[in-house]
């Protein structure tokens, strides 16, 4: 039977700062920032948390179910290395919020950024298994990266939830059975060890992600027959930190695997994986939901004639473990994508001035994690949200988040 993504949604905030200006006011290397492919990142403001996150990016796709559709949503799955208690899920506030069913499964899963694939395939396996015929599963991902200010790492850290309604009628991607390949061990390439600190090794894990993507593809190719790499897919989807890094991972499989000039890989670049950039660019590092943004970004930027064409999707989590996969997108795919309106979303949101940003990172420090009582300020950006219908974050009372509808 096929399974796969019935209906997708994002949300990628109310905030969106220019990368290119963030890199002068740091005095960041502007030739280097180039390479990163980055044009804007999404920034969470005061009142936006991982919850208000993922639920305004699902709440429109369990709106326009039917009563008895909704009710056959049996798992909900959330993705996120932006957890707002050690214990109590995200999930928990999402079910809440989005009207679900008590008999609903829910969850909070973590791995860095391979964990909104982990998600994925724990429901695919619900719906493969047919333990409760037509049942569905919705999936989130959702993450507010945290900055580190004055590095080139901040440049590209965004925020966005992607969900994704999962079921046996797949008309954003049927991911291909058993077609996958996964490849992971312990390394320390980035990690959080406190709450608040966020930190790493840069070139670990660039050489991580890189022997990741080779192994898992073979891992792929163990399952899916002697495939080529070049003509298997007829479009990529990488998990994106930023653009180039992406690049960088397709430019070392054609050269290993294809040995062809680079003229021929800057072309099939073109052509293959720069679909998938668009949004990643406008929006930054997800975490989770990256390779997700790099999905719809590739089905809305494909060009489909009729034939369904083959994804191919690349994830990978620090830590570390990575999956390669597959999927298959149509024209019906691509209208289901550009019904998101996602570019005007992006284009609605508010420009930030510099000014405007560093205070927006001393606010945030106001609500640390573990904060017992206490209220966003979010002062001069209510106006962002006022009759738009979206959830924002109200108070924090005896550790409880309390939300409201804008």
């Amino acid at each position: 039977m096929k399974a796969g993504i019935e209906s997708l949604g994002v949300y990628a905030g109310r905030a969106v700062l220019d990368v290119q200006e963030l890199a002068a006011a740091r005095g960041l290397d502007l030739q280097r920032m180039q390479n990163l492919l980055m044009r804007e990142k999404t920034v969470a403001l005061p009142f936006e948390d991982p919850v208000s996150f993922a639920v305004n990016a699902a709440k429109p796709i369990v709106d326009r179910l039917a009563p008895a559709e909704r009710a056959r949503i049996e798992q909900l799955v959330v993705a996120t290395e932006s957890g707002v208690d050690f214990g109590k899920p995200i999930a928990s506030y999402v079910h809440h919020f989005l009207g679900l069913s008590r008999n609903c499964r829910t969850f909070e899963v973590k791995h860095a950024c391979y964990a909104g694939t982990a998600a994925l395939q724990s429901a695919l396996t619900l719906v493969h298994s047919e333990v409760s015929p037509g049942a569905k599963a919705l999936v989130i991902t959702t993450d507010a990266a945290r900055p580190i200010p004055h590095t080139y790492a901040e440049p590209s850290q965004g925020a966005a939830a992607i969900a994704m309604l999962i079921g046996d009628a797949p008309r954003v991607l049927e991911v291909e059975k058993g077609m996958s390949g996964c490849y992971g061990f312990e390394v320390m390439d980035s990690c959080r060890p406190t709450p608040e600190i966020e930190t790493g090794d840069a070139d670990l894990s660039l050489l991580t992600y890189l022997d990741c993507i080779e192994n898992s593809f073979a891992a792929y190719r163990s399952k899916a027959g002697d495939v080529r790499f070049a003509t298997h897919f007829d479009y990529l989807a990488f998990h994106t930190p930023f653009g180039g890094m992406a690049k960088g991972a397709h430019r070392t499989m054609m050269r290993k695997l294809e040995r062809v000039p680079p003229p021929v890989i800057e072309d099939d670049f073109r052509r293959r994986l720069e679909p998938s950039l668009r949004y990643c660019a406008r929006v930054g590092n997800i975490y989770s939901g990256t390779v997700f943004l790099a999905l719809a970004g590739a089905i809305e930027g494909g060009s489909f004639d009729g034939v369904p064409k083959r994804v191919g999707l690349f994830s990978y989590g620090s830590g570390c473990c990575s999956e390669f996969y597959s999927g298959l997108a149509s024209a019906e795919s691509q209208r289901a994508v550009a019904g998101q309106q996602l570019a005007r979303q992006l284009d609605e949101r508010h420009r930030l001035s510099m000014p405007e940003y560093e205070r927006l990172l001393e606010m945030h420090k106001r609500l640390p994690f573990g904060t017992q009582n206490g209220e966003p300020d979010g002062a001069g950006f209510e106006q962002l949200f006022a009759g738009r219908g979206l959830l924002v974050l109200d108070r924090i009372r005896g550790y409880h988040r309390e939300y409201r509808w804008s």
